[in-house]
C-alpha cells in the first residue's frame, strides 16, 4: 500500500524505517486515518516524521506524490468564475459528517463536472461554495476537494502544499531562540557542584516515568556550576554588512545566555591584526591590543569566529595588508590567526556564506586558506550544532 510513497520519502532524505512504515500500515488497518486523505496526511506526519524541522520536507514529498488528488487541473474555467464570485454562505450548524473513499470521491468529481451547468451556493451536491458538498470551498464538510478559495475549516488536502513549516527547517538562517538553544549544548562543559540534588533532571525524569508505567517520577541531580568560557570574535563592516542582522541576533543570543562563566566579545574587519575592536563600528581607538587578549585569556576559552572569510589575498599574506588606511601590520594576517590556533584548545569558524559557494564565490582563496587553520561551518542550525559538537570533543 502506497509503497512508492515510502520509497519517495526515503529518496528525499526522510529517515523512515520499516518499523515506522509497518506502524503506519497497522494504524490504517485500524481506521485511524478515517476515509480522508487529510486524515492520512496527519497520521503519516505523526508516525513518520521525528522532528518539526522535517515537516517542510514531508509536506513537499506529500504534495508531490498526491498532487493529482490535491489540485485537479481539469476544472473548466466557468467553474472558477462560479466559485470566486458572490459567495452566499448558508448557516448549516455543524454540518453532517460525510466520509468518502478517494476513488469514489474523484469519480464523483468527474461526474459533477459533466453534469453541472450553473453556479451553486450553500448546497450539498454540486461543486459550489458555502455548503456541505464534498466539492467546492468555503463550506462545512470535513473532507473533500477544495478548488481555490479560502478554506474555512482547513480540511483540504492542500494543507501540505501550503508549506507552512519552511521556517522550521534546519538549513535555514537562525533566529535568536535557535542560537540560544544551540549554545545551551555548551553546558555539557559545566561541572557538578558538591551539593544536594536539587536540580530537576528532565531526561532522567522522562526515562523513569516511562519505566514507571507513565506515573510521574521526578529525578533530581546536583546543580551544575558554569565553567564554560567563550571568546566570540565577529567580522564587522564591509562584505559583512549584509549579514549584520544575523550577527546582531547572534550577539543578543550569546549576551542573554546565562550558562557561561565568562564571555568576551570583540570585533575585527576581514582579518585579525594588532587590535581587536570593542564595538561593531570598528573605530580607531575603540580597541584592545590583540596580544593583550592572547596574554590574558587562558587556553580554556572556546573561540568562535564569525565571518565570511572573504577578502583580498593581500589581507592574509602581505605586510601592511590591513585594509584600514594608516594601520600598518608587520605580522601577516594569516600568522595572527595561527596565534589563536596555538593559544586556545578549541576554535571554530562560522561562515554565513553557503557552503556550496566556498570554492567559487568572491574570496574563495582566503575562505579555503582560513578553513585550513580553523574548522569552518556554515552559519545554519545544522552548521552551528556541528560546530558546537566540535567544541565539545575532548
Amino acid at each position: 500500500m502506497f509503497l512508492e510513497f515510502f520509497y519517495l520519502l526515503r529518496a528525499k532524505g526522510l529517515e523512515v524505517s520499516l518499523n515506522e512504515w509497518m506502524t503506519l500500515v497497522e494504524a490504517l488497518d485500524k481506521g485511524l486515518a478515517g476515509s480522508s486523505l487529510t486524515g492520512f496526511y496527519y497520521l503519516c506526519r505523526s508516525i513518520l516524521v521525528k522532528t518539526e524541522s522535517e515537516y517542510d520536507k514531508f509536506d513537499a514529498v506529500f504534495a508531490e506524490y498526491f498532487k493529482g488528488i490535491e489540485t485537479p487541473e481539469d476544472l473548466p474555467e466557468e467553474f472558477w468564475d462560479w466559485l470566486n464570485k458572490d459567495i452566499n454562505y448558508r448557516d448549516m450548524g455543524n454540518g453532517d459528517e460525510f466520509e468518502k473513499e478517494f476513488e469514489e470521491l474523484m469519480q464523483m468529481w468527474k461526474e459533477r463536472i459533466e453534469e453541472q451547468k450553473e453556479k451553486h451556493d450553500g448546497g450539498c451536491y454540486w461543486i459550489g461554495t458555502g455548503g456541505t458538498s464534498t466539492m467546492g470551498h468555503g463550506g462545512f464538510h470535513t473532507t473533500g476537494i477544495r478548488p481555490g478559495g479560502e478554506g474555512r475549516l482547513k480540511s483540504a488536502v492542500q494543507i501540505a502544499g501550503e508549506r507552512n513549516f519552511k521556517d522550521f527547517r534546519q538549513d535555514k538562517i537562525l533566529d535568536i531562540r535557535q542560537f540560544q538553544m544551540a549554545f545551551r549544548k555548551l553546558r555539557q562543559f559545566s561541572s557538578k557542584v558538591e551539593a544536594q540534588k536539587t536540580e530537576l533532571d528532565i531526561d532522567a525524569t522522562i526515562d523513569e516515568t516511562c519505566e514507571n508505567a507513565g506515573m510521574l517520577k521526578l529525578v533530581f541531580d546536583k546543580p551544575r556550576k558554569n565553567t564554560v568560557k567563550v571568546l566570540l570574535l565577529i567580522d564587522s563592516d564591509g562584505s559583512m554588512l549584509m549579514y549584520s542582522k544575523l550577527c546582531n541576533r547572534l550577539f543578543q543570543a550569546v549576551s542573554q545566555a546565562n550558562h557561561f562563566k565568562d564571555l568576551k566579545v570583540y570585533y575585527f574587519h576581514n582579518c585579525i591584526y594588532d587590535h581587536l575592536y570593542t564595538t561593531p563600528y570598528c573605530k580607531r581607538g575603540e580597541w584592545v591590543e590583540t596580544d593583550w587578549v592572547l596574554r590574558n585569556l587562558d587556553s580554556e576559552y572556546k573561540v568562535i569566529f564569525v565571518g565570511d572569510a572573504a577578502m583580498a589575498p593581500s589581507e592574509l599574506y602581505k605586510k601592511g595588508g590591513n585594509s584600514f588606511i594608516g594601520l600598518w601590520n608587520e605580522e601577516l594576517g594569516i600568522d595572527w590567526l595561527k596565534k589563536f590556533k596555538r593559544k586556545f584548545k578549541k576554535q571554530i569558524w562560522l561562515n554565513p556564506i553557503e557552503k556550496i559557494s566556498w570554492d567559487w564565490t568572491y574570496g574563495s582563496k582566503t575562505i579555503n586558506a582560513i578553513k585550513e587553520v580553523f574548522p569552518m561551518f556554515e552559519l545554519t542550525l545544522d552548521g552551528l550544532e556541528a560546530g558546537i559538537k566540535k567544541l565539545l570533543v575532548k
